[in-house]
């Protein structure tokens, strides 16, 4: 079976995302790392639903949990920050997926909210698919209440 290119049918609004956001904790995504980190072969990126800037402290203490959680291991090359997300509806996934804006252009065209996140590259045998297949996923994480 070959993996198809993840394609977007939709950019939700701003308003869409707060709505969509309303109980979500967070959401991680993986996908693979470039070739030469053989060591890191995973690309996390941790959404958290914030705009706040976490203290450092805090930072340590949520990064902690998400690598003793889901078996991650050696995380390099960690960027912590508020940063733009925008989310698409895309063919063939039932949720949303978030998108991280880096370029200038991305963020002038596609609407967004800031949340915190955490990108860094680590290796995880509970992301196979990723890791093995090249694929791309995410997960959420709601609040229970």
């Amino acid at each position: 079976m070959e993996a198809k290119a993840i394609q977007t049918s939709k950019y939700l609004e701003v308003s869409e995302i707060q709505k969509h956001l309303e109980n979500v904790e967070y959401i991680i995504m993986a996908t693979s790392a470039p070739e030469k980190f053989k060591e890191t072969p995973i690309h996390f990126t941790i959404f958290l639903n914030t705009a706040e800037r976490l203290p450092k402290d805090v930072q340590e203490a949520v990064l902690d949990k998400f690598l003793d959680e889901n078996k991650i291991k050696n995380p390099a090359e960690l960027l912590s920050q508020l940063m733009p997300v925008g989310f698409s509806q895309t063919t063939g996934q039932d949720t949303l997926m978030p998108l991280l804006l880096i370029k200038e252009d991305d963020r002038r065209t596609i609407p967004h909210v800031p949340m915190f996140v955490m990108d860094f590259l680590a290796d995880s045998d509970n992301f196979y698919e990723a890791k093995v297949h090249k694929l791309t996923g995410w997960t959420y994480s709601y609040n229970e209440e």
